[in-house]
């Protein structure tokens, strides 16, 4: 009978898993997992969402540990080089909500491109004047997805049922979808100028960390939106900020943000030893948050009931795979 710990569970996931799981041994907690932890764990099982860190130090804490399975479908959080040093398997979810990703995206495009946000918040004011409010059409629009992969190529297909022109950036270029979706593939540099709208769904890494920073968002078509539904450190704050305070960026959907972990556990604002960076990056997401022409969700893009309850599954099946010598859904080690 195996050992699991869950970390970062929701309402609802214990039932689950107590049903899915019930020859296991299950620990749970709503809390995220890091470097806090000092007592020894005995689980063979490590299960957890974005926000803990499983560094080698919290691999540490763990010397049972056989199977580290997050509940998502990206796993930058996890130091993978590590987990093979110990010969820890590690799963995740790769296909869960490439729709509810997609339809989030639209929503906060339609935020922007209608002015909802602004309107909703002079009406909270008493205000109806409809001065400044005049949004635009997506019909003809030019949309950049960067990252065309199973999200994108949601989004694809609804920015196709709004009758927009799209351009998609991605390294593995698929010719045949491009032909039946109708869409051109191009490269990051020439998106730029020509897209009226910007989403970004690719997954961050250290070749894609800060792709939109002080030497190329500049030369974003003026007044374009960038939306952001995949990780906040694919966009550098400052060069944001600095888009949106010049107008070259007429706005901004946000359910990420750089350093977002910071939101949710306030109290690493207090630990002295954070860098100094990483606290003007918090400071720089407190003036994103204060802008009419900024719309932020807290990474609730994947966060619908359809979408969860695939993630349950995915991260159950995961498991009872693994113990049954049929291990699915692995990472590959760097």
């Amino acid at each position: 009978m195996p050992s699991i710990a869950f970390f970062e569970t929701q309402k609802g996931d214990r039932p689950y898993y107590n049903k899915r799981l019930k020859e296991s041994s299950i620990h749970y907690s709503d809390e995220i997992l890091d470097t806090n932890l000092t007592a020894e764990n005995e689980a063979e099982v490590l299960s957890v969402f974005i926000y803990s860190q499983i560094t080698k130090e919290v691999l540490d804490r763990f010397p049972q540990l056989r199977l580290v399975t997050t509940r998502s479908a990206g796993f930058n959080h996890i130091d993978l080089a590590a987990c093979a040093n110990r010969n820890i398997a590690v799963c995740y979810v790769p296909l869960y909500g490439e729709n509810t990703v997609a339809e989030h995206t639209f929503a906060l495009i339609l935020a922007l491109s209608r002015n909802i946000h602004k309107a909703y918040l002079r009406t909270l004011r008493e205000n109806f004047s409809l001065a400044g409010l005049q949004g635009f059409d997506l019909k003809g629009k030019t949309l950049a997805v960067v990252g065309a992969g199973r999200i994108g190529l949601h989004v694809i297909k609804f920015a196709r049922g709004f009758d927009m022109n799209v351009l998609a950036v991605d390294p593995t270029p698929d010719s045949f979808l491009a032909e039946v979706l109708q869409f051109q593939y191009t490269s990051l540099e020439e998106a730029l100028p020509r897209a009226d709208i910007l989403t970004l769904h690719a997954p961050l890494n250290d070749s894609t960390h800060h792709m939109l920073n002080k030497e190329n968002l500049p030369k974003i078509k003026k007044g374009a939106l960038l939306i952001n539904t995949a990780r906040g450190e694919l966009v550098e704050t400052d060069a944001l900020l600095a888009a949106l305070n010049s107008g070259t960026v007429a706005g901004a959907g946000l359910d990420v943000l750089e350093g977002e972990d910071m939101f949710v556990e306030e109290e690493k604002l207090f630990n002295p030893h954070i860098p100094p960076e990483t606290l003007a990056t918090v400071l720089k997401n407190h003036l994103l948050l204060n802008r009419e022409d900024v719309v932020i969700t807290p990474h609730i893009g994947f966060n619908s009931r359809e979408a969860v309850q695939r993630i349950r599954e995915t991260t159950a099946d995961n498991i009872t795979a693994f113990f049954a010598g049929n291990p699915q859904n692995l990472v590959k080690a760097p």
